[in-house]
Order: C-alpha cells, then structure tokens, then sequence
C-alpha cells in the first residue's frame, strides 16, 4: 500500500472513530469539541515530565514537537485579523490532543482569539477530514493571552489522532500587536495563511497564503493507550532535514518513524523532532532572548519539559567545529557530557550521534575536519552517551572518508541528501530507544 494509501486509510478510521465517540462525549457539541475532557487538567499549566506508563494505561505522549528557533523578521504587531494553518505530521495516535503555543520571542502579549484543531484529509492540504474539526479552549475559554516569553497548553478534546498523519492546527488573533512572532523557519513543510477568522473552515478555500514556517504551535500531545513514551531528537540541521523534500516527510526522524512502523506492525514512540538548523552544543546566537539558542541552554524546554519523554538522540557539535571555529575537541565533548548528565538527572536514556564528514563543504579545512574525527574518537570510545549512532561511518565515502558518499550528499557536501537522510535512520540501532535506566559514565 503506498504512503498516499495509507493515509487515506487512516483518515478513514479517525471520521469512524469520532463518529463513535460522538453519543458518550458531552463535550461534542454541534461537531466541535468545547472545553476539557473529563479528568485532565486544563490550559495554562506546566506539563508532566517523562511520565510515560504501561501501554495498557492511557498516558499523554508527545506526538509531535518543534522548536522556537527565533523571531520573525519584520512581524512588530503578529498577524492581526489572519488565521495562521499550521500542518504537522503525527507520530503517535491517540484519543485526545492538546497543543502547546509559544510567545518566547514576544515583545508584546499575545492574543489568540479562536484556535482549532483538525485531521487533514489530504497529505499537506489545507482541507479538514469530515467530522474532525475541533474548536480549541484555553482554560475553559475560547480566547487566551500569553504573556512575552510565555507558552500556554490548551485544553484537551476528544479526537481520534492518527498515527503517521498530517494534522492541522490553526490560530486567529484580532488583536494587533503581538509581535515579533516565534516561529520556525525551516519546517520544510508548506502551511496556509487566510484573511479573517477562518480557524473552523473545513475547506481550504480561503486558505489562499502559503508559507514555509510554523508559526507560535511548538507541540502536540496525544492520549493513547498505546505507548511506550516519546523519543526526543536534539539535534541541527541535519535532523531538521534542511535539505530533505519539502512536505514529504524525509527528515530522518520521520524516516525512522516509518521504520518502526514497517518493522513493529505500529509505532509506539512518540518522535519528537527539535532540530534547529545551524544550532550548536555550546553558543546561542544574539538577541534577548537569544535566536537560536545552544543545546545546553534549550535542553530543559526542548527535551525536559516535553511529555513522556523516556530518551534523547543528540546529534549535534558539527556548527560547533563550522560556525564557531572551536578547535578543541574537549570543549565540544565538555558540552556533550554536560548535556548527558542533565538528562540522567530527569531519568533519562541518551543516544548520541557521532559528527558526519563534511569534507568539500565551503567552511570545512583539514585543521576542522581533525577536530571532527577527535571528537568522534571519543564519543565511540564510551563515557559520553548511553548508546551511539554512528552516522560518520554509515555515510561517509570509503575512497574519500572525510566526505559523505556522492548518492548521500545533497550537493552542498554537508547536508544528506533524501537517500541520505534515510541512511541515518536505517543506521538506527531501534534497540536503544528501549533504554530504561541512564548507565553511570
């Protein structure tokens, strides 16, 4: 069955599923969710931290995760009297969502007046699957404010999540003044702008803006029965798949992600991608607060804080050697162990990624290229992650080590391409997502 298939497929099941939900949810009014689902917390609250349980227990998991990577050029007052249509792509399915929206890089307060969300019936389409459309509350309320340098959770609404899916997550404000807006510019993902509020449109007519960004939603959750928890994925641009195919799904998280669809019969991790292209272990970039902030100092907000985290995958240190020219090698992997020891104090597994070659890219020399191969010396030799991923080995040229194979290279000689992309996930060992308890280093 092709990928288009399937998720017709899926799309099928979720109409089905809410259909039957419909009768015992009194929250179902009208077609769309209004307020919280019995039982769980609502709105403005800290998350649960790592608390993935038994798969025969319903537990909130991550599905889905992006990073605040900065402010959006030359957004002073937001997007006033526009709806913003986020698409993303789950992971894990589930019974129940709630999203998380950010005003990290406001100056201002900002308004969300009516938020939605929707099953897509069309990979990376604008159009909402019938019967999926659901009406948003924060707090019980339809409108919320978040405070500059804030996030806010919504409520959750009953709403069967697919796995391997596209969702849509849309915003409105009609309040000018919310800016600059916190975004993340490489998505590599089309999403939709329209005039007016059109947060509850099932059709895409109005939709007639498209953009390459996400805009304020930086996670969904799901409530699912069938978990295992959420895998985080710290990394730069090479997991946010700079270069992969737009709107395909080719970052090698997602790759992964099918992968252990295709070999588990069903995905039971949440896959929780927070690549920000050209991100570093050791510096942030400028600003206050800082666009694109290092790993050491985005690793509570990024990692700690998502829910259901069990593991992280941190591959990072390349923009380190590239960007900052640091040519000691214990300073990168100083930074790297640091990172480990404050995801073993939450109780979690860490895998790490050795650096893959990027001989012939336009910053690389020799001098940097020895650096790399230390830093990877190192990370094989153990005392640094739980687990290692391989990826310089698994995509480097045999004739020409310090490159990547022709058929992985984008053409830039940094960057994988699509074949290249899918080499990282198969080098995957899936054996380590299973870590339980961090290994003394």
């Amino acid at each position: 069955m092709t990928r288009r298939g399937a998720y017709a497929l899926l799309a099928a099941f979720a109409v089905v599923a809410v259909l039957a939900s419909v009768a015992i949810y009194t929250g179902f009014v009208g077609g769309l969710g209004r307020g919280p689902e019995a039982g769980q917390d609502s709105g403005q609250r800290a998350k649960p931290r790592n608390s993935a349980a038994p798969a025969s227990a319903a537990t909130w998991v991550g599905t889905w995760a992006t990073s605040p990577a900065g402010a959006e050029p030359n957004t002073p007052d937001g997007y006033p009297g526009q709806s913003i249509r986020n698409v993303v792509h789950t992971s894990i399915g589930g019974k129940s969502v709630r999203i998380t929206l950010s005003n990290l890089y406001g100056q201002f307060p900002l308004t969300i007046t009516h938020a939605s969300v929707a099953v897509a019936a069309q990979p990376s389409g604008p159009d909402a699957a019938a019967g999926t459309m659901r009406r948003l509350a924060f707090d019980g309320q339809a409108s919320v404010v978040v405070a500059p340098g804030d996030e806010v959770v919504s409520d959750a609404v009953r709403l069967a999540v697919p796995q391997d899916a596209d969702l849509l997550v849309t915003t409105y404000t009609n309040v000018s003044g919310g800016g600059p807006v916190t975004y993340h510019p490489h998505a590599r993902q089309i999403s939709y702008l329209a005039q007016g509020d059109r947060t509850e449109d099932l059709t895409g007519e109005s939709y007639g803006g498209q953009t390459p960004y996400w805009r304020y939603l930086t996670a969904v959750d799901v409530l699912s029965t069938d978990t295992r928890g959420a895998v985080v994925f710290l990394g730069d641009s090479l997991t946010d798949g700079i270069t992969s195919t737009v709107g395909a799904n080719r970052r090698w998280p997602d790759v992964l992600a099918d992968r252990l669809i295709a070999e588990q019969g069903g995905l039971r991790y949440g896959i929780l991608n927070e690549g920000i292209s050209g991100n570093r272990v050791l510096l942030s970039g400028s600003g206050r607060p800082s666009a694109n902030q290092s790993g050491l100092v985005r690793l509570d907000r990024d990692v700690l804080s998502r829910t259901g985290v069990r593991t992280v995958v941190v591959a990072l240190g390349v923009n380190d050697i590239l960007r900052t020219r640091q040519t000691d090698p214990d300073v990168i992997v100083g930074g790297l162990k640091e990172l480990t020891a404050r995801a073993h104090a939450q109780g979690l597994h860490v895998v790490g990624a050795t650096l893959m070659p990027f001989g012939g890219h336009r910053t690389s020399t020799p001098a940097l290229n020895a650096v790399r191969l230390q830093v990877n010396e190192r990370i094989r030799a153990g005392g640094i992650f739980d687990e290692v991923v391989d990826f310089d080995r698994a995509l480097r040229d045999p004739a020409a080590p310090d490159r990547l194979l022709p058929r992985y290279d984008s053409g830039d000689h940094l960057h994988p391409s699509d074949d290249g992309y899918a080499a990282m996930a198969n080098a995957f060992d899936l054996g380590h997502l299973e870590g339980s308890a961090p290994t003394e280093l």
